[in-house]
């Protein structure tokens, strides 16, 4: 990045990367005290009620055009409705986390495949080499912890559906995404994806939540650091980065996830894990380099 960008965007793929990673283990703790799509759709409803209350004091511009919140509320339910809330429809149709995670991170590769016929956005063979690194790292983590037998069909299409959501959000907003008011693209980007998650909300019914301290801390970290500060540097590094170097990063998010849990919940992780760990960050750092 230019020495002229300010701190937070140089630093923002670095945050991002450790919020994102941790939304995984804080979700877990969290799916202990409520249903998948409960705890989605509370989620989503308190970043509405943030973003509300900070618009009504800020009173940031709206899109000029309809196209604008058309490009905005489409993102919102890619990210938020087809990628949060199918792929925890995975998760209760049996997908392993790690499984889940190996397909995922397929998703810099679909992205590297798509965008030079998308956005003529060049990939050199330099990036192709460090993206195929990146994912055989990140593959040796998940695959050094898989649950042994594949997983149900349904699943493992709610699994796939998950990956396009989010890969066609990220060519989305790379190609038609402008530079909004952060709390203007995520009211319509949430408010979108709410609406999107309502019926897949009435599919699996509504129980209760056991309210405790653990699951008020980990749903305090889901709303505030994973749905407002992470999706909102991802957006931001979209806009101002090339879209497969962006994509590249979330390689580490398996193998970071999988340390977080080791640390947090006492998950082991084998040796072949942290060798994974090491080769995905080395595939990261030559798809990424200037």
């Amino acid at each position: 990045m230019p020495a002229n960008r300010p701190l937070w965007l140089l630093l923002a793929p670095y945050i991002f990367l450790v919020l994102w990673a941790g939304g995984y283990v804080v979700a877990k703790i969290g799916l202990q005290f409520t249903s998948p799509m409960v705890l989605l759709g509370l989620r989503f409803a308190c970043v509405v009620v943030i973003m509300a209350v900070l618009f009504v004091f800020i009173r940031p511009p709206l899109p000029k055009t309809k196209a604008d919140w058309a490009h905005l509320a489409f993102v919102g339910f890619l990210v938020q409705t087809v990628y949060f809330g199918v792929a925890y429809l995975a998760f209760a149709n049996g997908v392993a986390a790690g499984t889940a995670a190996v397909i995922m991170a397929l998703q810099p590769i679909l992205v590297a495949i798509i965008a030079p016929r998308w956005n003529g956005e060049q990939i050199n063979w330099r990036q192709w080499g460090g993206l195929v690194i990146a994912l055989a790292g990140a593959t040796a983590v998940i695959v050094s912890r898989l649950e042994i037998g594949p997983p149900p069909l349904l699943g493992f299409l709610y699994a796939v559906i998950a990956l396009l959501g989010i890969t066609f959000a990220t060519l989305w907003e790379k190609r038609f995404g402008l530079s909004h008011h952060p709390v203007t693209a995520n009211l319509i980007g949430y408010a979108a994806g709410l609406l999107g998650l309502l019926p897949l909300l009435l599919m699996q019914g509504i129980e209760p939540i056991n309210w405790t301290w653990t699951f008020a801390a980990a749903f305090a970290y889901l709303v505030i650091g994973n749905s407002v500060i992470a999706v909102g540097l991802l957006l931001a590094m979209i806009r101002v980065g090339e879209v497969s170097k962006v994509s590249a990063m979330l390689f580490l998010v398996p193998p970071l996830t999988a340390l977080i849990a080791w640390l947090l919940l006492g998950e082991v992780m084998p040796p072949v894990a942290w060798i994974g760990i090491l080769v995905a960050g080395f595939g990261v750092w030559v798809a990424t380099r200037k």
